[in-house]
């Protein structure tokens, strides 16, 4: 069972940060509370922890502040993105454990996602399409790290442009070629896919 604190993050984290209405906007602990039905402690704890993660700025006397990303944090965010990923196809090609039979299962998963109604769960498998790749190079550092520039990315207002069919036909197509290209070894190849797909991400991201 989730204490308090946990239910709040979670909530403040799926919920409240990816809404692209509330960028630029202050928190209060107390329509918090009331939304989740919990004390004001758990989400001053939760807010904490956010903050912690750089997801949301504690600005005194005023509450906890959720600031739009730069072009030059999207372009950081891109760049450390592109490091691990370009870093796990390397390691895992090299060694034979790319996961291709997960990361194929999870794309037939996100091709049967289409439409604005499931856009969330079609980015979050997406998601996991690659931090399943990122997984297999098997450092709880590294992956911890991977998931918390997901949290960055959706902070970005990532979520409005996906829900058109033209986004989600881009997306699918650059998963096939990293897909295919993980699968025959070639990790010169992989690398340029997850640099195609990478930077058609941030320019969407500088969009929306």
């Amino acid at each position: 069972m989730q204490s308090g604190r946990e239910k709040a993050y979670a909530y403040l984290k799926d919920i409240i940060l990816t809404d692209p209405e509330m960028q630029d906007r202050f928190l209060s602990e107390q329509d918090l509370a009331d939304r989740i039905g919990i004390s004001r402690t758990p989400i001053r704890e939760a807010l904490l922890l956010l903050a912690a993660e750089d997801l949301v700025r504690l600005v005194p006397k005023r509450g906890a502040h959720i600031a739009p990303l730069s072009g030059r944090d999207i372009g950081e965010l891109m760049e450390m993105r592109g490091l691990i990923e370009r870093f796990a196809a390397e390691r895992t090609t090299t060694q034979g454990s790319a996961p291709v039979s997960a990361m194929a299962a999870l794309l037939n998963h996100q091709e049967t996602l289409r439409g604005e109604e499931s856009t969330k769960e079609f980015l979050a498998t997406g998601h996991r399409f690659h931090a399943t790749l990122v997984d297999a190079v098997g450092s709880a550092l590294m992956s911890r790290q991977y998931d918390a520039l997901r949290s960055r990315q959706i902070r970005a207002g990532v979520l409005a442009p996906y829900r058109s069919g033209k986004c989600q036909d881009e997306v699918l197509a650059e998963h096939r070629q990293i897909l295919d290209r993980l699968e025959a070894g070639d990790v010169a190849a992989a690398c340029a896919a997850i640099d195609r797909h990478i930077q058609s991400t941030q320019r969407i991201l500088l969009s929306a």
